[in-house]
């Protein structure tokens, strides 16, 4: 939305000025709610082509690696704990981990001993897995100090069995259609390889790392987004951050995530239910907020 602040005239400061200076005019630049959520959501979800956002259906369970076990139970009891607000089930300890994190004084080096030593676990060969060949290069190649990898499967909800042809078996037999505008078939989040480098996460508690784990780990989130406008744990890396956890906004985000029925056939509409119920609890967050006098108060 643009407001427009003029022409704006000023008298002039001198009795010799014979009429006032006429200013040029101001544009003061302003975005509704709900294009901040839509742009937000589009941003930051990557979900394989024409396939809609993965999410967990199951118990999620996280293992920790390389670290001292104190530190361990920090990340897993942050990633733990967004993972409660969204009303996933949290395994116990000992569990087979579906989220796991390592950590290393080397990302590049451990992503690509991983990739090479499991080609088929980063790589699964079926149709809407990953994010391709040129996403993996990132994740093995990128000096982020925390990098992922997604690995999705898509499933049926009428029989809750795997919707797509497996390398060296046979297509599902069942009618995977629904309509021309929604499908039987949902995409559920299967597993997630993290790996945290140590030494370009210094600086930072080892809560920052679980929260930003945790938003990393629950959703198919895009490592190349531009978040810097929101207030996220996503911008935990970015110069000059505000965030240092997990905030109102990320969790409206992942309970939208999970709220949204996602049964749409179209990706973007898939998107769009999700940008729907977070911007519906944004606005009523801020409608129930109280003013600011009484903040300060």
């Amino acid at each position: 939305m643009a407001v427009l602040l003029g022409p704006v005239l000023i008298a002039g400061a001198s009795r010799a000025q014979d009429k006032p200076t006429e200013l040029e005019e101001v544009v003061v630049e302003g975005r509704a709610l709900s294009e901040v959520v839509r742009q937000f959501v589009d941003e930051v979800i990557a979900a394989p082509l024409d396939r809609g956002p993965a999410r967990w259906t199951r118990r999620i369970c996280v293992g920790v690696v390389n670290l001292r076990p104190e530190a361990a139970q920090v990340i897993a009891d942050r990633v733990g704990m967004l993972a409660a607000e969204t009303g996933l089930p949290v395994g116990e300890p000992g569990c087979h981990p579906n989220i796991l994190v390592m950590a290393t004084d080397d990302g590049s080096a451990l992503a690509r001993a991983m990739v090479a030593s499991n080609p088929r676990i980063f790589r699964p060969g079926y149709a809407g897995a990953t994010l391709g060949s040129a996403a993996l290069e990132r994740f093995r190649s990128t000096s982020d100090a925390i990098r992922w990898w997604h690995v999705s499967v898509p499933i049926s909800n009428d029989h809750n069995e795997i919707a797509v042809r497996l390398p060296g078996q046979q297509p599902p037999l069942f009618n995977q259609d629904a309509s021309r505008l929604t499908t039987r078939i949902r995409n559920d989040l299967a597993g997630v390889f993290i790996v945290l480098d140590i030494n370009r996460a210094a600086g930072l508690s080892f809560q920052q790392i679980g929260d930003y784990i945790g938003m990393i780990a629950l959703a198919q989130i895009n490592p190349e987004a531009d978040t810097r406008g929101n207030e996220t744990i996503l911008n935990l890396f970015e110069q000059g951050r505000t965030v240092d956890a997990a905030t109102d906004w990320d969790y409206s985000f992942l309970a939208s995530l999970y709220a949204a029925e996602l049964n749409q056939r179209r990706a973007n509409a898939q998107s769009g239910e999700i940008t729907s119920i977070m911007q519906r609890d944004r606005t009523a967050a801020s409608d129930n907020a109280p003013p600011e006098e009484a903040k300060e108060d």
